[in-house]
């Protein structure tokens, strides 16, 4: 009984290795797959100049030394390596008859993007909780603030993403697929993936639900809570100007966990059904593609230092240009 088990399971590894995924995409528009591929390559450049722009300018400007731009610079790195994952063969399938991927290949893609995500979701969890120190008690910032504690929670982000990662995907690779499998997205997305399975996903679902579920209500549990001891601190500032100085620290942050976790939240609300589909697929380009490129635009305008920096920095271009 037990060499039969083994023989099956054996068997659907070898007809799920042997499985070819193919992207859907946007194939339902044929007459705006070039447009698309435009407005995407061009949001996919703003992204790569812009993430890999902010992670420079903090590193060579030292007033940016700061645990907040410690964390912006890893937050730009995990928005540039998601985005990365995703654009790239979103781009190739925009332009090519074949929209194939393997199933290897599909996998290390879901992979990815699962640890960016993830890394991404307690990184802005990470920010808020400096943000709350750095209001509510701003003489012993630097000392709660260490470098020690700010390497720790970086490390600690990535560490629970890839073991996130690697529990879906071990249930994922117990689901066995058809040697051809169309997947409604253009990524090879978890929902999508677990939909055109031809085994039982119910385990697979319920696990990795309850793994995403927790990763939300914690990561908002963290900066809710915050914001919550923020926002009373705050309203106990006597003068304007240092309420407008608090609110502004606050601002790009906030802007960018309202955009990030609402898109999710939305995702979460999405009915499971066939109509339902082109929702989930607006929503992926939002979360997936648009939102690595609004971070470092949300945060440089809006941070005096970075501006600055910038403007040295293409001063000096076109001084060296001129000469």
């Amino acid at each position: 009984m037990n060499h039969s088990s083994a023989s099956v399971l054996r068997n659907q590894e070898n007809q799920s290795a042997r499985a070819t995924f193919i992207l859907l995409g946007f194939s339902e528009y044929p007459d705006l797959q070039v447009p698309f591929f435009m407005v995407f390559l061009t949001i996919y450049i703003v992204t790569v100049v812009g993430n890999l722009g902010m992670t420079l300018i903090i590193r060579i400007n030292p007033k940016l030394h700061t645990p907040m731009c410690f964390f912006l610079s890893h937050l730009s790195f995990v928005d540039f390596c998601y985005s990365s994952v995703v654009t790239p063969k979103l781009l190739e399938n925009l332009i090519v008859a074949e929209r194939t991927i393997s199933f290897t290949r599909c996998i290390m893609q879901f992979f990815l993007a699962c640890i960016f995500v993830v890394s991404e979701t307690f990184m802005l969890a990470v920010m808020a909780y400096d943000l709350f120190v750095a209001v509510c008690n701003p003489l012993f910032y630097t000392v709660a603030m260490s470098p020690k504690l700010c390497y720790f929670l970086v490390a600690a982000s990535y560490s629970w993403s890839i073991m996130c990662s690697l529990t879906a995907i071990y249930f994922l690779l117990t689901l066995s697929f058809h040697s051809t499998n169309f997947i409604n997205n253009f990524f090879c997305e978890l929902a999508a993936i677990i939909a055109v399975s031809c085994s039982d996903p119910y385990i697979s679902q319920e696990i990795i639900l309850v793994s995403a579920t927790f990763n939300e209500i914690s990561s908002l549990v963290i900066i809710l809570t915050s914001y919550a001891f923020l926002f009373f601190t705050v309203m106990k500032i006597p003068s304007t100007g240092g309420l407008h100085k608090a609110f502004s620290t606050c601002a790009s942050h906030l802007t960018t966990i309202t955009i990030f976790h609402g898109t999710i939240l939305f995702l979460y609300c999405v009915p499971n059904s066939k109509g339902s589909w082109h929702m989930v697929k607006v929503a992926s380009v939002f979360y997936s593609v648009v939102i690595p490129m609004l971070n470092p635009l949300i945060y440089s305008l809006r941070n005096k230092d970075v501006k600055e920096t910038v403007r040295k920095l293409i001063n000096t271009k076109f001084f060296c240009f001129k000469i």
